[in-house]
């Protein structure tokens, strides 16, 4: 298989090719490219490769203006330093979505999922292609973005980026902001839950919706249990059951 490199960073760039080589040594580098002028140049002149790898934060842009320039009839995994663009990345050939610093066995299972995608699909180069874009363009759940509140008479919408945590207090919900902004919403923590993307929000327990950027620092506790604490600071004590801890431990080290 032949793969394109998309990626600004030279030490990324290199990571990658070692990465790729220990993983699958048949694997061909088809191109290196560092912007979205260069990849958009690239795809136009070059046979198209097996997939991509994706870089999204580029030195003249994101890389989803690729997109808008020019068709892209391969297969993408995703790599980026953050977590906010998951949701617009599979809206396009997104097979995966990789945070830096990459892994190995993330990247290795980003593969073989591309190859069983492929080995279900009928032979030929053109159908084998055309069914598998049509497989990764089926819908996705959609993640909230923003929030309506309302204070006094006048409604504000609030950014989900914006947002540390939420919290259920005498029976009505709120959310805090980095800022340390405190709103009430008509949600209760079960149903922001299933609106919130979950590699980036956990209910930590009955009370509590947490960003992962929220947890400042994570202490043993009395019978298994996580003691946490939160920023911006939380008005009460914030536990992790001893049975939701090795979930949390796993969602914090992802």
């Amino acid at each position: 298989m032949n793969v394109l490199i998309i990626e600004d960073e030279p030490l990324a760039v290199d990571r990658l090719r070692q990465l790729l080589a220990q993983i699958d040594p048949t694997l061909q580098i088809a191109g290196v490219t560092d912007s979205v002028e260069a990849s958009v140049a690239w795809l136009r002149s070059q046979p198209k490769p097996d997939f991509i790898l994706m870089d999204i934060e580029l030195s003249d842009g994101q890389s989803f203006s690729i997109f808008e320039q020019v068709t892209v009839n391969s297969p993408v995994i995703f790599t980026t330093s953050y977590d906010e663009y998951a949701i617009r990345a599979f809206k396009v050939n997104s097979i995966d979505y990789l945070l830096k610093p990459i892994k190995i066995e993330d990247l290795q299972a980003a593969l073989v999922k591309f190859r069983n995608l492929s080995s279900h699909l009928p032979p030929g180069p053109s159908l084998r292609l055309e069914e598998l874009l049509i497989q990764l363009r089926q819908p996705v759940k959609e993640y909230r973005d923003r929030f309506l509140v309302k204070v006094g008479q006048r409604f504000f919408s609030i950014e989900v980026d914006d947002i540390a945590y939420f919290y259920y207090h005498d029976r009505i919900t709120f959310l805090k902001t980095w800022k340390k902004e405190v709103y009430c919403l008509d949600y209760i923590l079960d149903e922001l839950e299933g609106m919130l993307y979950p590699k980036a929000f956990f209910r930590a327990n009955r009370q509590y919706l947490l960003h992962v950027k929220s947890v400042k620092d994570i202490h043993t506790y009395f019978s298994g249990k996580l003691k946490l604490t939160l920023q911006p600071p939380a008005e009460e004590e914030v536990l992790v059951s001893r049975e939701r801890a090795g979930e949390f431990k796993n969602w914090m080290g992802r």
